[in-house]
């Protein structure tokens, strides 16, 4: 007599079947690819070039260090231990429960607001091709269809996730390469007499503005870099887990360095930063402008609508995984830890887009008071995880290199040196932004502050009145609970 075969169980959850492991390696490989390009990149753009100049380079260039340094940190903790509560989990056993508890919940709550604004930025374009349709019905309409491929299977998310970032990266592609061939003077057909690498530094400078600008530049773009851990969270859900964090660990500088330094190196060449075509337009249309392209406004549509949907397919699939994750240690109603026969956290997804529903809501009926009040006090939580992370990595080498040093197939360089330096120049930031008032940096930080306050002190009450967490539940499915591990 044989056994049947069974699917894998990437992790297993109370009352259910666990997550599957439906995630293939051409899925893994375009999250990771995909997730670091997030619409950010071609929305945003122009406001920090009208800021820094062609310094915004350097902006890009110190935010991606700062993103490669991180993900480096990451990567050796999920490598270790694949799990999708990913850095939420390894805080939760590096430095205590209030820490996993509170920065799960900080991203995900960053994760329901940024539903709701892709979704609208998704239907504005949406409502611009097809009026007849209204804005909040293209809304309601992008939301229900990318929820229910959630719903189906963590592979018809996977699917979906790698037509769209395929489209983002082949789109990038194309436009570093017809803008580079038409810098140097290569582009068939083509007479842009803007072009060329001059205009880095032609037009007052490469630092119009100030070095100070280029601080000022790095509150501007280092939102539009959260996304890049979302390959450590879907690596659970692979058949090679460990395999699948080292790659996308190890790919981080090249997808930096190609899609932001590169595509904004070409932005600025192609035309002067001061160009007024770029404030207007945005800077990818107008540099698509300058070549003669016919249609670039629609071309560089479809390519940001792409982008939105990507995020907001991966928004609810991250905000799900991390629902999950809390349910599973205890630290969310036990109900987000369920999954169905196809491994999908049902319940979690369900939470996660109501709450996204109802920010939508508010950004329709409320968008100057209650909707602000979301998007700014959820605004520094990539910076508070990438915090976080540091502090995790600093406490979970030793844990590793003690209980099972052969796990760690990922090293963070110059450890712990350069751990520490890149928690200070997070903080740093952080700091920084404090004294920016034009772009609402000061805001932006403190309401996320107070937002984080008050995730803390629930924290702390929790842990209080309920006592340590249920015998056999711990920060990791597979391991042992985080009580009977020594962590001095």
């Amino acid at each position: 007599m044989t056994s049947q075969p069974t699917k894998k169980t990437a992790e297993p959850a109370p009352g259910g079947h666990g997550l599957q492991a439906g995630l293939k390696n051409r899925h893994l490989s375009m999250i990771a690819i995909g997730g670091v390009i997030g619409a950010g990149l071609f929305v945003g753009s122009s406001s920090g070039i009208a800021t820094a100049g062609p310094g915004i380079l350097l902006s890009y260039a110190l935010v991606g260090t700062l993103v490669v340094l991180v993900m480096r940190m990451l990567g050796e903790m999920s490598a270790a231990n694949p799990t999708s509560g990913s850095f939420s989990a390894h805080a939760d056993r590096a430095l205590g429960r209030w820490a996993g508890f509170s920065i799960g919940w900080l991203y995900w709550f960053f994760w329901v607001v940024v539903l709701a604004v892709e979704a609208t930025a998704g239907a504005v374009i949406l409502e611009g091709w097809i009026p007849a349709v209204p804005q909040w019905g293209w809304a309601l309409i992008v939301m229900v269809v990318l929820t229910a491929t959630n719903l189906v299977s963590v592979g018809s998310y996977g699917e979906f996730e790698f037509w769209f970032a395929g489209i983002k990266v082949v789109a990038i592609a194309a436009f570093i390469v017809i803008g580079g061939l038409a810098i140097f003077g290569l582009l068939p057909g083509v007479d842009s007499d803007q072009a060329g690498l001059s205009n880095l530094t032609d037009h007052g400078g490469f630092l119009p503005h100030g070095p100070g600008a280029i601080l000022t530049g790095v509150l501007l773009v280092v939102f539009s870099f959260m996304g890049s851990e979302i390959a450590t969270l879907a690596a659970g859900e692979s058949e090679n887990p460990q395999q699948a964090v080292t790659k996308a660990t190890n790919s981080i500088i090249w997808r930096v360095a190609v899609f932001y330094l590169g595509s904004i190196l070409v932005v600025v060449s192609l035309l002067p930063w001061d160009s007024k075509a770029i404030a207007d337009k945005g800077s990818y249309v107008a540099a698509l402008d300058s070549l003669g392209i016919a249609h670039a406004g629609q071309i560089m549509n479809f390519i940001v609508l792409t982008s939105v949907l990507s995020c907001l397919n991966s928004g609810l699939y991250t905000a799900s995984r991390m629902a999950f994750s809390l349910g599973q240690r205890g630290d969310a109603p036990k109900g987000f830890a369920r999954t169905t026969g196809n491994g999908v956290p049902r319940t979690a997804i369900l939470v996660s887009v109501a709450f996204g529903f109802v920010a939508v809501f508010f950004n329709y009926k409320f968008p100057d008071s209650v909707f602000l009040f979301l998007v700014n006090s959820s605004g520094a939580v990539a910076l508070f995880v990438w915090l976080v992370i540091c502090f995790s990595q600093l406490r979970m080498r030793k844990i590793i290199q003690r209980e099972s040093p052969e796990k760690l197939v990922v090293k963070m360089w110059l450890y712990p040196y350069l751990t520490w330096a890149t928690a200070a120049l997070i903080v740093f930031v952080l700091g920084y932004m404090l004294t920016d008032t034009e772009h609402d940096g000061r805001k932006t930080v403190l309401l996320s502050l107070l937002v984080a306050a008050v995730v803390l002190a629930i924290a702390f009450v929790k842990e209080k009145v309920g006592g340590g967490r249920p015998a056999g539940v711990g920060a990791v499915a597979s391991e042992a609970p985080r009580d009977e591990v020594k962590t001095g």
